[in-house]
């Protein structure tokens, strides 16, 4: 009798676990519900950043100046639509052998099928990696709006607490872009996903890697970059900086810099973009990270070579286009309604 018992709870345990898969591929391994653990409330996620900041915080008003800031940024009647509105899970693929994470959030409820965004993230290695917060800041307000989003951490930088086997490096714009591409392959697989309407859009080293994916795959309707670095070789004269970033990263960077640096740099083949294939450009005016020159000198490029494409520059605004992030998003939405 227990065996059977037994037997019982463990096939309604499997199917529960199926039943919470938002990509029904058997490539793809250990999908958790983001709105857990921390995340189940918005009490439990304050809950932890209050006492995370008590470490910090020099006073009580300081920690109330901080708690504060934190609400004003995400908010508990955000939290509990976007909980109510929204499935999200993180999951883990393979990419050459080696396992990769990944994040995918999309509607719960739908009457027909949905358009498809593949996010590129900012960053390299593990810094920038979408964690809960940038997810509900940046991607649930678009997924809200009636899309699935499907997105890679990109090798080298996992999900807090996942132990990765074979990790493999971050290139900034060589092999990782295959984390990227993999992803193309899920979507016929996510329910209610349309898998002829794919767009794709990426912030920061995410607008690199976008222009790249777009070099080995076809079935991509129209894209947009956020402060998308168009000539990395130019761009070290505005932030030398980044010379640190792409001699770790980048394999034989020391010996084939510029040959490396043009590879990764869409304004050297601009002409081998697809005419079909629309592009918005937004960029902050006074952005200190990727020069503003990167997409003013690109869409002079995409006009030049009948591409079709939009500029939306943000006046006095930075890197994050945080005085304009609402306005940016809208742009968003906008852009792949009217294309996918």
């Amino acid at each position: 009798m227990n065996k059977y018992i037994l037997i019982t709870i463990l096939a309604v345990s499997s199917f529960s676990s199926q039943a919470n898969d938002l990509i029904n591929d058997e490539r793809i391994k250990d999908q958790k519900n983001c709105f857990t653990s921390i995340f189940e409330s918005y009490d439990s996620w304050r809950g932890f950043i209050e006492k995370k900041y008590k470490k910090r915080s020099k006073s009580k008003e300081d920690l109330s100046k901080k708690l504060s800031w934190f609400d004003s940024m995400f908010g508990e009647d955000n939290f509990n639509q976007y909980k109510k509105n929204l499935s999200c899970n993180t999951f883990t693929y393979q990419v050459d052998g080696s396992d990769v994470s990944g994040y995918i959030i999309k509607p719960k409820t739908n009457s027909k099928k949905l358009p498809v965004l593949v996010y590129n993230r900012g960053g390299n290695g593990s810094t920038g990696s979408v964690e809960f917060g940038s997810m509900m800041n940046n991607l649930f307000p678009i997924a809200n709006e009636g899309f699935v989003i499907i997105g890679s951490q990109y090798r080298g930088s996992q999900h807090p607490g996942t132990l990765t086997k074979n990790v493999m490096n971050d290139e900034f714009g060589g092999k990782d872009v295959k984390d990227v591409t993999a992803l193309l392959s899920y979507i016929p697989k996510i329910e209610g996903a349309d898998p002829q309407r794919i767009g794709m859009y990426g912030f920061s080293r995410g607008g690199m890697q976008t222009h790249l994916a777009l070099k080995q795959v076809k079935n991509v309707k129209a894209i947009a970059t956020i402060a998308g670095a168009t000539d990395l070789l130019k761009e070290l004269n505005f932030r030398p900086a980044m010379e640190e970033v792409y001699t770790h990263r980048i394999p034989d960077y020391e010996t084939n810099k510029v040959t490396e640096l043009e590879k990764r740099s869409v304004l050297n083949w601009v002409n081998e973009l697809s005419p079909n294939v629309p592009i918005l450009l937004l960029h902050g005016e006074n952005d200190e990270r990727v020069s503003v020159n990167n997409s003013i000198e690109l869409a002079d490029a995409l006009s030049k070579n009948n591409i079709p494409h939009k500029f939306v520059l943000y006046s006095k605004d930075d890197h994050d286009l945080t005085n304009n992030k609402i306005k940016a998003q809208k742009e968003l939405v906008s852009w792949f309604q009217k294309y996918l």
